[in-house]
């Protein structure tokens, strides 16, 4: 296996007196309509504009992403640093209990490599999603507007990558998550940042489609020139150790809609689960789950159940994850359209208006069950794991061809 090569790179950013507040964004993948419009409504230089581009002046939104860059260029509102350097960027945060957390991590250029080829590894496998809107995106501006989130699996980058004196960029999201980036470009300090990170495998955390979208551009560009190397083959990551100082990792829930009228739902998960009725009702299921053993099954009329696996029941070789046995069990159920919500309160919600649908609520893999996943070189069910807080967009792009 190859090793994977995590370089610095020339960042264009906003100029520093411009107030971050008002154009950075989340990344392209969460963004909805009203998203989108609430974030162009902040000012002119939102980087929504050019993540979530629309049609304007009669060019398609993928031309205009590209006009807007080369404008924002060209007036002074981005620039590009002028030598390569890493970027240190920290997210600080309250996590589900109010607890203060921090997670550290350095932004930098990944060399892409083939599933299979090299040290970057896929954590999960993905949903099917038309990747023709990115690299037509990729495409047209020839930049790398947000970055994957990539997880270490060498010890110790959380310690190196602790900034000193005051960020270069800053800004504080609809999440109160304090976003705050530095830029890095001592010798030492980025051949440390390098070698560490080729040390040791990488894992994609979040972003597989922008990387196999990288990937696509690669060979595209590589056919054009003759197959010569090139800033192509590197696309912009966020590189945070694989540790639980560092991360904080979120369920996803499933929710079942479109089952037949009538079903009972508990009997049907009974070869899988048995089930305990929820005192106080399906409010009250996620705080019952707290203590660990047990799945939350929510259901309308205010129906609640903790679901606790009848032993025997899965394959023995099945991955120690609550996703890996929803996929199991729900393969026995009828019929279903299964919809992906980091949000317990959203599926409440669905579930108290909606006599036909059932929650799922499940618990977070673990750091240790992502480590064990990685180094195994396998991959978790889709869907398994919502790292949080996300990296902003717009805290520095890099330029794939310049």
């Amino acid at each position: 296996m190859g090793v994977a090569r995590f370089e610095p790179f020339a960042g264009l950013r906003y100029r520093e007196d411009i107030d971050h507040e008002a154009v950075i964004a989340p990344p392209y993948d969460v963004i909805d309509d009203d998203d989108r419009e609430r974030l162009a409504a902040r000012g002119p230089y939102n980087a929504v504009r050019l993540e979530v581009p629309v049609d304007e002046g009669g060019d398609d939104r993928y031309a205009v992403a590209a006009r807007l860059l080369r404008e924002w260029q060209g007036a002074g509102v981005l620039f590009q640093d002028p030598e390569p350097g890493f970027y240190l960027y920290r997210m600080g945060y309250r996590d589900e209990h109010g607890r203060p957390r921090q997670t550290n991590g350095v932004l930098g250029a990944l060399e892409l490599s083939a599933p299979g080829e090299g040290d970057v590894l896929p954590h999960e496998e993905t949903t099917p999603k038309a990747k023709s809107d990115r690299l037509q995106l990729l495409e047209a501006t020839r930049c790398n507007l947000s970055p994957i989130w990539c997880l270490s699996l060498a010890k110790g980058l959380g310690g190196l990558v602790r900034p000193e004196g005051p960020p270069v960029a800053r800004g504080t999201d609809e999440h109160g998550v304090h976003h705050r980036l530095w830029r890095v470009t001592a010798p030492a300090l980025v051949a440390a940042v390098t070698d560490l990170v080729a040390s040791a495998p990488i894992v994609i955390a979040d972003g597989h489609h922008r990387y196999e979208t990288a990937l696509a551009y690669r060979r595209r560009r590589r056919a054009e020139n003759g197959d010569h190397p090139g800033p192509y083959d590197l696309t912009m990551a966020l590189m945070v150790e694989l540790s639980e100082e560092e991360l904080a990792v979120r369920p996803i829930h499933r929710l079942f809609t479109g089952l037949p009228d009538g079903l009972d739902v508990v009997d049907a998960l009974s070869p899988w689960f048995d089930a305990a009725t929820a005192s106080g009702g399906h409010d009250r299921v996620p705080e019952l789950m707290e203590p660990g053993d047990a799945l939350g099954l929510v259901l309308p009329a205010g129906r609640g159940y903790l679901l606790r696996p009848r032993p025997g029941a899965f394959p023995a070789d099945l991955p120690d994850l609550d996703s890996s046995r929803v996929e199991v069990a729900r393969s026995g159920l009828p019929e279903h359209d299964v919809a992906y919500q980091h949000s317990t309160a959203a599926i409440l919600s669905r579930v108290r208006s909606d006599p036909g649908a059932a929650g799922l609520l499940l618990r977070p893999a673990t750091v240790a069950e992502i480590a064990s996943t990685a180094h195994r070189r396998e991959r978790m069910p889709p869907k398994t794991t919502y790292f949080h807080p996300k990296p902003r967009t717009g805290l520095v792009f890099r330029l794939v061809d310049h």
